[in-house]
Order: structure tokens, then C-alpha cells, then sequence
């Protein structure tokens, strides 16, 4: 078996950072670029007034709360005028935000390391709230903290966005003395809140205000504003939230005018809240929810297989295949990607139904065969994958951001597509017709982090998606 050869990547004309907050594989059967550092904002090294160290960004992590916690209600306040809403941010990620396991996993073993200096950096995004009021502090215990401050992305934590003041690590102004701010025109101010317009509400850059993040060596980790700010959806104007937030006609609360293009909340993405803690679902809002995120993932990608020449017995066959991203907006993949894997799935089986060679398949514990393996570590010599990698000063992969001093991608850009070629050995005996097939495949989480982790059981709970397939045949000649 030997090694793919890939042809050089399709050019963009941007420089464009793929998302990664941990990399669950080393990157094989590719090139992978370095993603070049950036300015981190203003976080700096402080002292609060107990004398402990801690993070500090006066926008995003105050040494002092720069909003109180009483002024901010709870979304389950806001779901008396508008039911439908509450409904579907409930089923959402922003709810879960600040209750998912992994991500606890994560600020537990960062919290550990860094002896709670850096408690604020992840949690800055999740809890926008909790962060700038002092609910969270240095150390914190995640069951001490506030009901509202665990709703993470919750309704005021956007709808009192005043401003933005930069497109990364927590960049939105909040205002709790505030009205709520909104997209509608002629918003209503009621007795229980005051309304205002604010057109960044409908901008993709109060999107890339979190969800672009930055570590605090200036490591860009994830970037789909960035992304997005050179795509052909930006150039279109269609910004984040007509994919992910879908239009509909009717009421934005009970009792109000009868409105054009409101927005779902659910915030459509590519998985369900999964794990302790994720939100109890009835049969229908579940496949109904399942359909959404399908049809989302189904979009994103087109695969294409070519045979440059005949298959011979006893010589490799050479197996073109070219991976398109068909999404408008932002690099395949993007978003929250530190707990993502997309690889090609490339099978080649006989006239008899036997496997003569194959690539991006698992092992026996469900992982990929590349680093990250525990039974066949770099066992995959061919394993393409669009994951990114992070390495550490001595260059060599690590999974957490903060040890991580380079970061190197490999996503395909909104709109471009990338070509591998395989080399599949076919011997001497092998009875022809061979099947090809083809496989992008994705899953939100990698089982061995989750294992690393101590989650385990959730394992079962990650479905692996097919975004795109390509097969062909082709019969073989005799050496």
C-alpha cells in the first residue's frame, strides 16, 4: 500500500483559518498549511484583589464585573410572550453551552492545569453573563454558579448586545441596563422590556464576535468569520444567519403584529445536545430536529471519483477522488470544529464481495488509524482527512489549545475543491468487477477523546454522517 499523493490544493485568493480547539487526528495524505498567528485582543496577566492571578480582557474578562447578574432574566422570564421562541433556543446549543459534559471536560482540564488563571477564556463565550458580572471567578465550581449564568447563550445574552467592538473571543458590548436589542422593524416596547432596532443583530459579524476565537498566544483556533468575510455568500450579502437561523412569517410574541421573515432559534448546526444534561426531546421535535441537521449536512459537500487508467492485477490502481465544498459561506469543515472529524471513507471490493484495499476505515475501538489510535496507531498510511492539526513547541500533535504553538489546517474553502489520488494495491488474482466507493464522512466527537475524558458512555450517542458518496466500477485485466 502506499502513501496518496494529492494533487495540489485549489488556490483561494484569502487567507482563510480552520477552527480547531483540540485536533483529534494527525493529518495524513495532505499538505496542511500552518495558520499564521494573530492578535490575541487585550488579554493580559492581572492580579484581583484577593492577589489572585488570573486572565484579563477588559472587554470580555474584567478584573471587575462590568454588568450586574440581577439585571439580566432568565429565558425561562422571556417564554411567557414568546413560547416559540423559548421552545426552540431550549432544543438548541446555545442552551447547552455552559451544561455539555465535553466542553466541561475541557475547562475542567484547563482549569487544573492553569490552576484557574485562565477560567474565563472558554467560558467567556459560553457565559458572556457570568463572566463580566464575577459570577465566574478564578477556580469556580460549576455547581455554585448562578441559574442564569449556566443558560449560557441565553436571551439577553444576545438581545442586550449593544455593539460590537471586535469579531473574536467575546466581542459584543452588553448592555443590562439596556433595552433588547432586535432585527425588527418598529419594535414594540412593552411594559416588561424596552425594544430597539440594532441592525448588527442581523449581521454575520455579531455571529463571528464569539464564534471566531483566538488562544492567548494569538493562535487563530477558530475562524468562520473569517472564513465567511471572502466567500461567495458574503459577496452575496447572505450572511450566518439565513442558514442557520431560517426565515418564517408570523408573531414575534403573543399578541404582537403579524411580522415577515422572523427567525427560528434553534440556531441549526451539525449535532443534537447529546450527553448528561441534554435537553429531553419528544419523538417528533426529535426527528423533526434530526431532519434539519441532515438536510444541513447533506449541502456541504460533493464527491467525485475518476480511474485515470485501467485496473490490472498484480499493479495499484490509481483512484482519482476530488472533494467539493458546496457550501457558500465558510470552509469545510468550520465552526466548533475541536470536537469534529471529517476523513474520506475509500473502499475497493471485488467481484466475491472481499475488501482489496481501503482506506479511512475504524478500528476496534471506533477510532480513525491515524495518531490518536490506541490499538493501530499510524496504521492508516492513506488516511485523508479534513481535520486540522495542532502541535506544540516541539512539533509534535497535541489536543489542547493552550499547549499548542502551531496550528495547521486542512479545510477546503467556501466554494473550491481538493483532489487526492490513491494507490490501491489489486493482486494478481483478484476477480474483476472492483466496486470503488467513496465516502465524506463526519461525527461530532472522536471516541477516544471521549474516553480521555471520562465519557464513555457517550460514545454510542455520536452517529457518524455521510455528507457525500461517489461509486464507480471497473473490471480487471489479467497481469
Amino acid at each position: 500500500m502506499r502513501r496518496v499523493s494529492p494533487s495540489r490544493p485549489a488556490r483561494c485568493a484569502f487567507s482563510f483559518a480552520l477552527v480547531l480547539l483540540v485536533t483529534l487526528l494527525a493529518a495524513a495524505g495532505c499538505s496542511p498549511e500552518a495558520e499564521p498567528k494573530t492578535d490575541a485582543g487585550t488579554t493580559v496577566d492581572a492580579t484581583d484583589a484577593g492577589g489572585y492571578a488570573r486572565l484579563v480582557d477588559p472587554l470580555s474578562m474584567p478584573l471587575q464585573p462590568t454588568v450586574q447578574l440581577d439585571h439580566f432574566r432568565s429565558a425561562g422570564d422571556c417564554a411567557g410572550c414568546h413560547p416559540k421562541h423559548h421552545d426552540e433556543w431550549s432544543q438548541s446549543r446555545h442552551a447547552f453551552a455552559m451544561i455539555d459534559p465535553v466542553f466541561r471536560a475541557l475547562v475542567d482540564l484547563r482549569q487544573q492545569e492553569r490552576e484557574g488563571q485562565e477560567d474565563g477564556f472558554c467560558t467567556q463565550c459560553h457565559s458572556a453573563i457570568g463572566v463580566r458580572s464575577g459570577d465566574i471567578q478564578p477556580g469556580f465550581r460549576w455547581k455554585d454558579l448562578a441559574p442564569v449564568t449556566l443558560e449560557g447563550v441565553t436571551c439577553e445574552a444576545c438581545h442586550k448586545a449593544s455593539a460590537i467592538e471586535r469579531v473574536h473571543n467575546s466581542g459584543h458590548v452588553l448592555d443590562d441596563d439596556g433595552p433588547l436589542c432586535g432585527n425588527l422593524e418598529n419594535p414594540q416596547t412593552v411594559a416588561f422590556h424596552e425594544s430597539a432596532k440594532t441592525p448588527h443583530m442581523g449581521e454575520a459579524r455579531f455571529c463571528g464576535g464569539c464564534h471566531d476565537v483566538v488562544e492567548t498566544n494569538g493562535l487563530p483556533l477558530e475562524r468562520p468569520y473569517e472564513e465567511w468575510l471572502a466567500s461567495p455568500a458574503a459577496a452575496q450579502g447572505k450572511p450566518c444567519q439565513d442558514c442557520h437561523m431560517p426565515r418564517y412569517d408570523g408573531t414575534a410574541a403573543l399578541g404582537g403584529p403579524q411580522r415577515q421573515g422572523l427567525h427560528r432559534h434553534r440556531f441549526v448546526g451539525v449535532e443534537l445536545p447529546v450527553g448528561p444534561g441534554a435537553p429531553a426531546l419528544d419523538a417528533a421535535t426529535r426527528s423533526e430536529l434530526e431532519a434539519e441537521i441532515a438536510a444541513l449536512l447533506g449541502s456541504a459537500a460533493k464527491v467525485q471519483l475518476a480511474l485515470p487508467k485501467p485496473a490490472r492485477g498484480g499493479e495499484a490502481l490509481d483512484v482519482v477522488v476530488t472533494v467539493r465544498n458546496a457550501i457558500d459561506a465558510h470552509s469545510l469543515p468550520t465552526g466548533s470544529t475541536f470536537l469534529r472529524q471529517v476523513w474520506i471513507d475509500l473502499e475497493v471490493v471485488d467481484a466475491d464481495g472481499a475488501m482489496v484495499y481501503r482506506s479511512g476505515d475504524l478500528d476496534a475501538n471506533g477510532d480513525l488509524r491515524d495518531h490518536w489510535s490506541e490499538v493501530d496507531p499510524y496504521g492508516d498510511d492513506d488516511l485523508v482527512t479534513l481535520s486540522s492539526q495542532l502541535l506544540d513547541v516541539a512539533g509534535n500533535p497535541t489536543l489542547f489549545t493552550w499547549h499548542a504553538a502551531e496550528h495547521r489546517r486542512n479545510a477546503i474553502p467556501a466554494g473550491h475543491e481538493r483532489t487526492w489520488t490513491y494507490f490501491a494495491p489489486i493482486p494478481a488474482t483478484t476477480k474483476g468487477p472492483l466496486q470503488i466507493r467513496a465516502t465524506l464522512r463526519f461525527r461530532a466527537y472522536a471516541p477516544f477523546l471521549l474516553r480521555l475524558v471520562g465519557l464513555g458512555q457517550m460514545v454510542s450517542d455520536v452517529p457518524i454522517h455521510d455528507l457525500a458518496k461517489a461509486a464507480t466500477a471497473v473490471d480487471v485485466t489479467a497481469p
